[in-house]
């Protein structure tokens, strides 16, 4: 291997680096260098990682000392070749099925080098001039969407700089932490004695109101996000407040209601304020979305600031068959979606919209050198500062595809959920395990005869209301799912192994074996070049390697059945 040309450091040579240079002609050279790079990733055959080892990789990004000396470009793009690109995971590959996440189209490689190359920071009107009237559009476009607020609403508002229908975030998280600091805010008020949470503090809040805690509620299949924004709002992580969900993974309206009940009676003078309820639109684990209609009604009969993480699903919105599943949606006082999802964007991206064209208000922010208080500036809403031109992606993608085009996506994406639901269920190892409304799909590698065996125990267990047996039958029943959740677990990491096709993992208590956890394998369907002869394949790797590690759990499976002990 060659050994790297030495560079003189100088004013000259390092000026020559920042753009725009007096020839395009460099610009171009490795414009072009970088694309083929790309494109040599996307072609490349073989599995969805590369064979190095995580060990391995430690060791190649082992420098324990800052670069001292400059290097040519030409050397750090085939630095970038050999030990980053080469090491990649693959996640726009069709067999990739596994997280929320996705091939993007191609132009969204230009509009990042556009975002990059023009570097406007979103936090300021000075750093900002266009790309904050985009961002404005941007919003009251998804604000649309969502609210379906009057026409005259959005003359009057899409550009009106004294309020903010929405902000842009970096990711779904920073989404609902913003909603829910604006439902603290709301929630502890400031009046003649009390100048609010945000300036008075936890302490002081609930002692005015008389409250000893504030709560969040949400369903148990509410993503993590939730609890790192209670967590970083000073409420703690213990008062976010999981309601189970049934049996289609959507929160249980019934048991809100009585736990809501529980929380509110006021004993020895202290209550506790239901700060926010949060419905789920699209679940990370399961793609269903909760009755949004009754969570909005008991959050208003409660008093409590109703948002909806529709991080996953949201975008769907956009297409007007989807539109049932989120009746109630509008009702929301406060809506997360993410950008990088089902709008088909690069990582990452997220947006806040609020129905309540004055509640970002209650967050509202100025200082001195920027941002001040009578300025246009949409940082004046934001929890971050700065902030890139991210906006451009999504508002870009909605006029090059537009709403039509996101239809034909989504039912590429619902085809692509069926077409693996039918085929598992044709292969007959696997058991489908939640019936899902957003292209998420959950199943678990479960041989036909541990199928038959377990629907001739449940048939059994109907059959008889009380008894031994019965209770007999139950245990075997979750002795054999105890088992099955191993054979899956190793199925998984044999598939890691395996490398040419992937799936996630997780656990459910929400099967039809509950309350007992269930492992299941995830399948995110929503990937445009996903094929029924891809889905094919996928299950019968699958199939063959659930197979030959089944050899290795029959015994033990055989044991159970006979009643033997281990």
């Amino acid at each position: 291997m060659n050994k790297p040309l030495r560079i003189k450091s100088n004013l000259e040579y390092l000026r020559k680096l920042f753009i725009m240079p007096d020839s395009p002609d460099k610009f171009i050279e490795f414009g072009n260098e970088l694309l083929e790079m790309i494109h040599d990733f996307f072609q490349e055959k073989g599995g969805i990682h590369s064979s190095i080892t995580l060990p391995e990789l430690s060791r190649i990004f082992n420098q324990k000392s800052l670069p001292h000396e400059p290097r040519l470009i030409k050397d750090v793009l085939a630095e970038i070749k050999t030990k980053i690109i080469a090491h990649s995971v693959k996640v726009g590959n069709p067999y990739y099925i596994g997280h929320m996440i996705s091939a993007v189209p191609y132009f969204m490689i230009l509009l990042e080098m556009i975002i990059a190359a023009l570097n406007q920071n979103q936090v300021k009107i000075e750093t900002a001039k266009a790309s904050s009237f985009v961002e404005r559009e941007l919003v009251a476009w998804l604000h649309r969407m969502v609210f379906l607020r009057k026409n005259g609403f959005y003359e009057k508002n899409i550009q009106n700089p004294r309020i903010a229908l929405g902000n842009v975030t970096s990711d779904g998280t920073l989404a609902n932490v913003t909603a829910l600091l604006v439902a603290r805010e709301k929630a502890f008020p400031p009046d003649e004695n009390f100048p609010g949470f945000r300036t008075a503090g936890m302490y002081r809040a609930l002692e005015h109101y008389g409250c000893d805690r504030g709560v969040v509620m949400v369903s148990t299949r509410g993503h993590y996000s939730i609890k790192k924004a209670v967590n970083l709002l000073g409420l703690g992580e213990e008062n976010v407040i999981n309601i189970p969900v049934d049996e289609k993974n959507r929160i249980n309206c019934d048991r809100l209601r009585h736990k809501i009940e529980s929380l509110t009676e006021n004993v020895g003078g202290k209550k506790t304020k239901i700060i926010a309820i949060v419905g789920i639109a699209g679940t990370t684990e399961t793609g269903n979305v909760d009755d949004l209609e009754t969570l909005g009604q008991i959050a208003r009969e409660t008093g409590a600031h109703f948002h909806v993480d529709a991080c996953w699903g949201g975008s769907a919105l956009l297409v007007n068959e989807y539109r049932s599943l989120f009746k109630g949606i509008s009702k929301a006082d406060s809506v997360s979606i993410d950008a990088h999802k089902l709008l088909y964007c690069p990582m990452s991206m997220g947006l806040i919209l609020f129905r309540n064209e004055k509640d970002l208000n209650t967050i509202r922010h100025s200082s001195k050198y920027v941002i001040r208080r009578n300025s246009v500036d949409t940082g004046r809403f934001t929890v971050e500062g700065s902030r890139p031109f991210a906006a451009l992606k999504p508002w870009a993608s909605l006029k090059i595809i537009g709403r039509e085009g996101y239809g034909i996506l989504l039912k590429q994406a619902q085809k692509a959920t069926e077409n693996l639901l039918g085929i598992i269920n044709h292969c007959g190892n696997f058991e489908a395990l939640n019936d899902p409304d957003l292209f998420i799909l959950t199943y678990r590698f479960l041989p036909e005869m541990v199928k038959s065996h377990m629907a001739s125990l449940e048939g059994a267990i109907n059959d008889q209301k009380v008894g031994e047996e019965k209770k007999a039958f139950e245990q075997q029943i979750r002795k054999i799912n105890f088992l099955i959740n191993g054979l899956n677990i190793k199925l998984h990491k044999a598939l890691r192994r395996d490398d040419n096709t992937f799936v996630s993992r997780t656990t459910l208590e929400s099967t039809r074996y509950r309350p007992q956890n269930i492992v299941v394998l995830r399948a995110v369907l929503v990937n445009p070049l996903i094929n029924r002869k891809v889905l094919q394949e996928i299950v019968e790797i699958q199939n063959r390697i659930g197979l030959r590690l089944w050899k290795e759990f029959e015994p033990a499976y055989r044991k159970i059945v006979n009643g033997k002990r281990d």
